[in-house]
């Protein structure tokens, strides 16, 4: 950094060293926005005359925080609230005070060396950007209002909620913030189920679902049996109780889906993840259930559309989540499984033994088994398929919530129309109507209005 003052020059080495030093939390650099912030450190103090190396790492550290929507300062804290390594993991099991002190001595070194790093702000770096390139004016700086980051910011929300020293912002010595910090990750846990509500299992990986269905309970009527029980069994889970494996099974449309998925919606605040394993996933189901098992949160493990072929290696495997094998059940995870067949497993008529049949002794005791699968949940909820005042019911009711101006008359006469000539009477179809009903009405309103 020839063109630079020396004492910029000092401090950004010294702060490229103290990056290089952490020992447990290097996470927080290995994103997007990490790896610019430490490129436009390097390409500062090595810029050459020309500086476009220097002014397109600062355009890259830039639209790394505007991706993410976040000022360089709340990117680091979140990034130490999500962080996952050994200290980490232990403070989600263990008392502070029975930590190897070498762990602890590790994470107070890593929160002074983060504390330098988040005064390096956008501001700061703009300034040098400036020196270095011999600007007339310095770069724009990204920043966010703090008040919008708060709003939007739920990690944030949750860690000055938990804390009682304050925000790690209005801390002299971030290493003061480690008590804080174990008491935050034992009752929020860390990664990616800190981060997100709704996954996926996904190539043998948790995967973020950033847009979750957005689907409340108050927008489901019609099953209010069905609801309540799975409400009851779901606050069991939550409660540290016994909660049951529980099969959704019944006509196509009847809400089944929606009503799991509404769960996270209610009691998402209250730790709930929902987790999505798709039927060709089902196998791996014993490994993601030693994955989540000590975990603080608590986890649905929602599989939608459930059935089975003939000796699929699914079946197996969901049958050793909901029998149990010799190692112990996990309290902290149920099964929700939706399907539209009674008897999960495929049955044939050419299946079913004949007393001449001399391939298997027990045959009838084998396609019992395969019938009874369902019986292997806990709770079953049935949803018959929906009688005409069930569906107008729903169509009135997710009419009102949509602000709907039409007299009843008018909206059953249309509602019993278009399930006439669509799919029929369920769930599905008043939502379907009702939401083609409220945009139709909107766009007549426009064209009245240009005419």
């Amino acid at each position: 950094m020839s063109t630079g003052s020396t004492s910029s020059y000092t401090k950004i080495q010294s702060l490229q060293r103290q990056a290089a030093s952490l020992l447990l939390y290097q996470s927080v650099l290995q994103s997007e926005a990490g790896i610019a912030f430490l490129d436009l450190l390097q390409a500062i103090r090595y810029t050459d005359a020309d500086a476009r190396g220097c002014l397109q790492a600062y355009g890259s550290y830039f639209h790394a925080l505007a991706a993410r929507n976040q000022n360089w300062e709340d990117y680091l804290i979140t990034q130490v609230l999500i962080a996952e390594n050994p200290f980490t993991r232990l403070a989600q099991q263990e008392e502070l005070k029975n930590m190897p002190p070498a762990l602890i001595a590790a994470v107070q070194h890593d929160l002074q060396v983060l504390q330098s790093l988040f005064g390096c702000n956008s501001a700061v770096l703009s300034e040098w950007v400036q020196t270095v390139s011999h600007l007339p004016v310095s770069p724009i700086v990204w920043y966010r209002e703090q008040e919008g980051v708060e709003v939007e910011m739920g990690l944030m929300k949750q860690y000055k909620d938990v804390v009682t020293i304050g925000s790690l912002q209005q801390l002299d010595n971030w290493a003061d913030a480690i008590e804080d910090l174990a008491a935050y990750y034992q009752q929020f846990g860390t990664g990616v189920f800190a981060e997100y509500r709704a996954l996926r299992w996904q190539a043998g990986q948790f995967i973020g679902i950033p847009h979750p269905d957005p689907v409340k309970l108050d927008a489901l009527v019609g099953y209010e049996y069905q609801r309540d029980m799975l409400l009851k069994n779901t606050e069991f889970l939550l409660s540290g109780k016994t909660a049951l494996h529980v099969l959704l099974y019944g006509s196509r449309g009847s809400g089944k889906s929606s009503l799991v998925k509404a769960l996270l919606n209610e009691y998402g605040d209250r730790h709930l993840r929902l987790l999505e394993v798709g039927k060709s996933q089902l196998q791996d189901l014993p490994e993601i259930v030693e994955q989540l098992r000590g975990l603080p949160q608590k986890f649905i493990i929602f599989v939608d559309d459930l059935s089975f072929e003939e000796d699929d290696d699914a079946f197996k495997a969901l049958k050793v989540v909901l029998e149990g094998s010799l190692t112990a059940r996990s309290q902290n995870v149920v099964v929700y499984a939706t399907s539209n067949r009674r008897h999960l497993i495929r049955e044939f008529f050419a299946d079913r033994p004949k007393p001449q049949d001399h391939e298997e002794v027990h045959a009838w005791d084998t396609m019992q088994e395969k019938l009874s699968f369902s019986d292997r949940f806990g709770l079953t909820l049935t949803f018959e398929g929906a009688d005409q005042k069930t569906y107008l019911k729903i169509v009135n009711h997710l009419a009102a919530q949509a602000g709907i101006n039409l007299s009843q008359e008018d909206l059953e006469f249309q509602a019993l129309q278009w399930a006439t000539r669509h799919n029929g009477r369920s769930g599905r179809t008043a939502r379907q109507f009702v939401d083609f009903l409220q945009a139709d009405l909107a766009q007549s309103s426009v064209n009245k209005n240009q005419y």
